[in-house]
């Protein structure tokens, strides 16, 4: 049960809805609840996976854009297409930004980035971040 509520903790801060797993993954660490690799493994596997909801509604935009409970606006897709027509691919390093890491990955969605570069990228950010996360949690810093 614990590693499902980190899991879905996760992939619920990876969307476009509000939430922070980072604080459920530090208690769970301070607590010691748990393995801590599974832990590790557990929050970015669910984070990735919210992250890949963003992307495939990116691959949607164009249908979905017209509906009112669309999350996203003219202007932030805007911004995001100059973001990416500057950075590229690369800025989905920075997935796990709070603010920005959302619409990175919508706009990775939506401008056909191969998922597989999406998934290597995402994931490597998201692991690291959640691997700090932990450090900081177990005071290693």
């Amino acid at each position: 049960m614990v590693y499902l509520s980190i899991f879905f903790s996760a992939l619920i801060s990876a969307t476009l809805l509000p939430a922070s797993s980072e604080l459920l993954l530090s208690g769970m660490i301070a607590q010691q609840v748990g393995s801590v690799f599974i832990l590790w493994l557990c929050a970015t596997m669910g984070n990735v996976l919210g992250s890949c909801v963003n992307y495939y509604l990116g691959t949607r935009v164009e249908v979905l854009s017209h509906y009112r409970w669309f999350p996203v606006s003219e202007h932030s897709l805007a911004k995001a297409r100059r973001h990416y027509q500057r950075f590229g691919p690369w800025s989905l390093l920075f997935a796990w930004l709070p603010i920005v890491g959302d619409p990175l990955t919508l706009a990775a969605g939506i401008f056909n980035v191969r998922l597989s570069v999406f998934l290597l990228l995402v994931t490597l950010g998201k692991g690291l971040r959640y691997a700090l996360v932990i450090a900081l949690a177990m005071g290693l810093f």
